[in-house]
């Protein structure tokens, strides 16, 4: 049976690494998007398709391929994926080796997100290809790097002041249109107390202590308030304990004690707003905490409007009567801060996302190409 172009190129894809940067650090074999957006740039080129390599960062640049429309373009979509991936305790050469088990595509990327680039990008190989244009709409892929960190590729693309009617961000959604997610702030909350040696703890004034309240009102006052607000597609907002760090030996009286936090947002809070309330239910509690942010820029939520003419083409064919919404966040937030309306949507299941051995189902992965050429070659 022969191979489809969309699997065959995912294929490829997952055979060229690109881990964040962040994620390994010194590691110039595996880590980058460079080589993928690279590969991307050369097909589409031989594709007669219109290229940019948009640098973010040294080294790290988005690829845009463009198909102009017949005419003047009136209207503009961008499909949006992106480049990068987690890494893995272990970096090895198998998460670079792409397997087919069944209806199973494996491989580092295979469902975040190259299954996604492959669908995308290959819809518009094959209307270049194929001679098909629409009348007045330009068609943009833009693969983005660095996702998974900082999401240094969307804000670079939210600040060229691209506009567009639509952006279609590729997650895996099992081929679901989702138009909210939540946002995502992180937070260091401190305590500080007084160091004194183990064998006269009240001579000192433990931070570890202190800090325990803080979680335990967290746990317990603060997320049953945040479980009485909700969002018709998202739910409630949350907030998570991640890591905690204090003290410097059993003997020693901890003088400071650290948490980071997890809050995902829902539309309408904003990190000033949680900063605010988390502040008035410490004072109210009597709990001095000390605030830091891990975060250097703003993750906000999403929520499209699903009325809009192009989310409502898109909706129709995946056969949604209504939109769906994700608690987890991504690009799309980024870009409709930029101004373009923004969707989630693509092959998948988040449910492998970040897994050791991901993989992706080929028939979801070309139905999904499918449904977005088709989605593409309908418009006007």
């Amino acid at each position: 049976m022969r191979e489809s172009e969309p699997t065959r190129l995912l294929r490829e894809l997952i055979a060229l690494p690109s881990i964040n940067p962040a994620f390994a650090p010194g590691d110039a074999v595996h880590s980058g998007e460079a080589r993928v957006a690279d590969y991307l740039a050369a097909l589409a080129a031989q594709c007669g398709l219109d290229v940019d390599l948009q640098e973010v960062r040294p080294g790290r640049r988005n690829v845009w391929i463009t198909l102009r429309s017949r005419q003047k373009a009136t209207r503009r979509i961008v499909l949006a994926p992106h480049l990068d991936t987690v890494g893995a305790t272990e970096i090895t050469p198998a998460l670079f080796t792409p397997r087919i088990v069944g209806d199973r595509l494996h491989g580092r990327g295979a469902c975040d997100t190259k299954g996604c680039v492959a669908a995308m990008v290959s819809c518009l190989f094959q209307m270049s290809r194929d001679g098909i244009r629409p009348d007045h709409t330009e068609i943009v892929f833009i693969g983005l790097i660095d996702e998974e960190h900082g999401q240094l590729g969307s804000r670079a693309v939210a600040a060229s002041n691209l506009k567009a009617d639509l952006a279609i961000v590729g997650e895996p959604t099992r081929l679901k249109v989702i138009t909210a997610h939540k946002g995502d702030y992180w937070l260091r909350l401190i305590t500080n107390g007084r160091s004194a040696h183990g064998s006269t703890p009240h001579l000192g004034d433990n931070a570890i202590t202190r800090m325990a309240a803080v979680v335990q009102l967290i746990e317990t006052d603060y997320a049953q308030q945040l479980g009485e607000r909700s969002h018709p597609l998202l739910g409630h907002p949350t907030i998570n304990t991640g890591t905690i760090r204090g003290g410097t030996q059993p003997n020693v009286v901890a003088d400071r004690c650290e948490i980071s936090v997890d809050r995902r947002m829902i539309p309408g809070e904003t990190e000033a707003s949680v900063r605010k309330e988390l502040k008035s239910i410490f004072a109210k509690h009597g709990l001095r905490v000390s605030f830091d942010e891990y975060k250097t820029a703003p993750a906000p939520s999403l929520e499209t409007d699903p009325e809009l003419p192009a989310v409502q083409q898109l909706l129709k064919l995946a056969h949604q009567k209504s939109p769906l919404g994700a608690n987890f966040f991504c690009d799309a937030a980024i870009l409709a801060a930029g101004g373009i309306p923004s969707v989630v949507f693509g092959p998948g299941d988040i449910a492998q996302a970040h897994t050791a051995d991901e993989w992706i189902s080929i028939k979801m992965l070309e139905r999904g190409q499918k449904m977005l050429r088709r989605y593409l070659e309908e418009q006007p």
